[in-house]
């Protein structure tokens, strides 16, 4: 079934305003997929604000309209880390002066050595984003892990996080991150994964399903690689099967088809890009054959 987009932010802002009053409205309208260590749901798209700049002025506009979109289309998942660049102070007045804060489930990250650095890493995130509470904190590219992990344990403990976890987007730290993953306890993993680089689904995704450990994927998109791919090409004829209308959707519906994964957290700033990321939450996901079929696919094309 094909809808527009007025009629798909119609239904997800009634979802989202079903969600605020706490009733169970948003988890039977549009693809959710739960935290296995609290049960809470997240819907399975949200942003990656590494490309969030304050200058120049004039692109502060369009982030405020893709931040206002998102959250009116009951978008949750907001990604962001003190070393993409001012990304964290952009958010932190456009969400305020948006008034959008409590809709959010904002994750940041750690990129530090020792433990002095850590904490003064950590303060510097609640003063830029404006808040007194981060929903997820964690260790940018297994920087100093047992070290930073132990500092956010004990402020999750005092309500500052809510969850904690780890990162990579680099294939290369996955044996690191595997041992991690058995060695500590976690709320979540966050990985590069996509229908160009499936390398995270050989050990950390099973693994991460098993440990009971939430995934956020970034990259889902490649790292510009996938839409030069395609370009020129027509969508195939059966992704009409899973009401899939762009290559965008194509990709991000392959990555999140994937059972272990929890969110795909795909780089956007631009209010159309967001629009046409948000539709997959309303549309079906491809079963496990049809994703077969869409890597067969993307392999001999």
């Amino acid at each position: 079934m094909m809808i527009s987009w007025r009629d798909f932010l119609k239904l997800s802002a009634g979802a989202a305003a079903g969600a605020l009053a706490g009733t169970a409205q948003s988890a039977t309208e549009f693809t959710t997929r739960s935290i296995p260590s609290s049960g809470e749901k997240l819907p399975v798209v949200g942003i990656s604000t590494n490309h969030y700049r304050t200058d120049p002025e004039s692109e502060i506009a369009p982030l405020r309209e893709t931040l206002k979109t998102f959250a009116a289309a009951g978008g949750k998942v907001i990604d962001t880390a003190p070393i993409y660049s001012s990304s964290e102070v952009v958010l932190g007045e456009l969400i305020a002066g948006l008034g959008i804060r409590n809709q959010l489930f904002i994750a940041t990250k750690v990129y530090a050595s020792g433990r002095a650095a850590g904490i003064e890493d950590m303060d510097a995130s609640f003063k830029r984003l404006r808040t007194d509470r981060i929903d997820l904190i964690q260790v940018h590219s297994l920087s100093d892990t047992e070290t930073q992990l132990a500092t956010m344990r004990e402020r999750k403990a005092k309500g500052r996080y809510r969850y904690v976890g780890v990162t990579t987007s680099r294939d290369s730290q996955y044996p690191e991150m595997e041992s991690v993953l058995k060695k500590e306890k976690l709320d979540f993993v966050q990985v590069d994964y996509s229908i160009e680089n499936r390398t995270a689904a050989e050990r950390i995704l099973p693994l991460a399903e098993e440990r009971g450990v939430a995934t956020l994927i970034n990259l889902p998109f490649g790292r510009a690689s996938l839409f030069s791919a395609v370009r020129g090409k027509s969508l195939p004829p059966w992704a009409a099967e899973f009401d899939c209308q762009s290559w965008a959707q194509f990709f991000l519906k392959y990555v999140i088809g994937h059972p272990a994964v929890t969110c795909a957290i795909p780089a956007t700033s631009n209010p159309e890009h967001l629009r046409e990321n948000m539709a997959v939450l309303r549309f079906p996901l491809p079963d496990e054959q049809q994703r077969q079929r869409m890597l067969e696919w993307f392999l001999d094309g």
